[in-house]
């Protein structure tokens, strides 16, 4: 109830304030910019119609501010066009006129007003009613004491005009326009807002976009390179070592068939026993790389197996069967698997929780430990991959770990 109560009151305060605000502006960039057109020929119109857009993006700028509560979204503020570096006075004076963001802002001055009025009249009607019918018990007594008088129950031929009759009557009115009141000043000040967000940030919004794609795209590219980076290091480190120590083992053996069998029999029951740890090595590497169960059966298969192979005891919760596609799936799993690695490797924990559920269109992996804590996403900390990794399919990863733990690690990763 506080809840719908405090929407009611933001949209009302939008809708009622938004009215004179809205005629004010209107008057200014009219008159402005028909006197800056007007002029326009003897170059004085070019400063007034510049002065007269900068008018309309303040004014924009305090639509944007109010958006924010109608919508319950963050203010979002265009880029608007700077002048080029060194330019004169006069092109920075008229540099409002190249950008299209501003003429948009002037748009939207001139054309709200009729949304402005439409808004504010329903606002003021459908607060009017419920007071004037609710109160009607306290005022009526006196209205009905007028000589000659007749209230609407009896013009409409409801009851013989008592008192009695006109209290239901008026509270009765009153209460059912009270249930239509945050319907209709919703819808009011939706009608509003959604000129103003299509006018004055519909453009930045595009923008942002396009940045967190952009954004999304580049952290990919580094998550991929860093993943190659570390395989490369982890083969040069490991089973190329041993491949090298597993030759000259086997060249000493070719030696050694000759002089000493015995000798070599050994060296080549050595070499085969490296040759079964290198196998190992690749196929752990390999798991890094496309797990095969991960594309045969799924995730749920996927994430048991990583389950069953941490050193610290897991308990898996999956609650989604479903297939999704490959960039979400490989994104959940390399998250879990790099996760429950620092788990194993760093937090000392003595117990560790995977949940993997489905959200709306949101799948959402939660990782928790009961270790030390201090895990964070700042730059040079292996987390900071993994956040790189799920912002290239517009996921989003989110980290609590104090020190002295627990730690929770929530992966969210749109699937719809």
């Amino acid at each position: 109830m506080r809840s719908l109560m405090r929407r009611v009151l933001l949209d009302t305060r939008y809708t009622l304030v938004g009215f004179p605000t809205a005629l004010i502006g209107f008057v200014l960039m009219i008159a402005g910019f028909a006197a800056g057109v007007g002029t326009t020929v003897v170059w004085i119109g070019l400063p007034l119609l510049a002065g007269t857009l900068l008018v309309a993006r303040g004014f924009a700028d305090a639509e944007r501010g109010w958006l924010s509560d109608v919508l319950k979204r963050p203010p979002v503020r265009p880029r608007y066009k700077p002048a080029p570096p060194g330019a004169g006075r006069f092109r920075r004076l008229v540099n409002p006129l190249t950008s299209g963001q501003s003429w948009l802002d002037l748009l939207h001055g001139v054309i709200n007003l009729p949304f402005a009025i439409v808004a504010f009249a329903l606002t003021v009607v459908f607060w009017a009613i419920p007071i004037a019918g609710l109160a009607w018990p306290i005022y009526g007594i006196f209205l009905m004491q007028i000589p000659g008088g007749m209230e609407l129950p009896e013009l409409l031929g409801i009851g013989d005009g008592s008192y009695l009759v006109n209290v239901v009557f008026y509270v009765a009115l009153g209460l059912f326009f009270t249930l239509l009141l945050p319907f209709v000043v919703r819808g009011a000040a939706l009608l509003r807002a959604g000129l103003g967000r299509a006018l004055l940030t519909g453009v930045a919004e595009l923008q942002e976009r396009i940045d967190d794609l952009a954004e999304g795209r580049a952290a990919a590219v580094s998550a991929e390179a860093n993943a190659l980076r570390k395989l490369e290091r982890d083969i040069h480190d490991g089973p190329q070592q041993r491949l090298v120590s597993l030759a000259m083992e086997l060249s000493r053996a070719q030696r050694q068939l000759a002089k000493d069998p015995e000798a070599a029999q050994a060296t080549i029951k050595s070499a085969i026993t490296a040759t079964r740890e290198t196998l190992d090595e690749l196929r752990a590497l390999s798991r890094g790389i496309a797990p095969p169960i991960l594309s045969d059966r799924g995730l749920a298969p996927a994430l048991a197996a990583l389950a069953g192979r941490c050193t610290v005891p897991v308990d898996l919760d999956v609650q989604t069967t479903e297939r999704y596609q490959a960039a979400v799936e490989n994104a959940i799993y390399f998250v879990c698997a790099e996760t429950l690695t620092n788990v194993a490797k760093h937090s000392r924990a003595t117990v560790c929780t995977i949940q993997l559920v489905r959200v709306g269109g949101v799948l959402m992996l939660t990782i928790g430990d009961d270790g030390v804590g201090g895990a964070h996403v700042a730059k040079g900390h292996g987390l900071a991959g993994l956040a790189d990794r799920l912002r290239a399919v517009d996921g989003e990863l989110t980290v609590q770990s104090p020190d002295g733990g627990p730690t929770v690690i929530v992966a969210e990763v749109p699937c719809a």
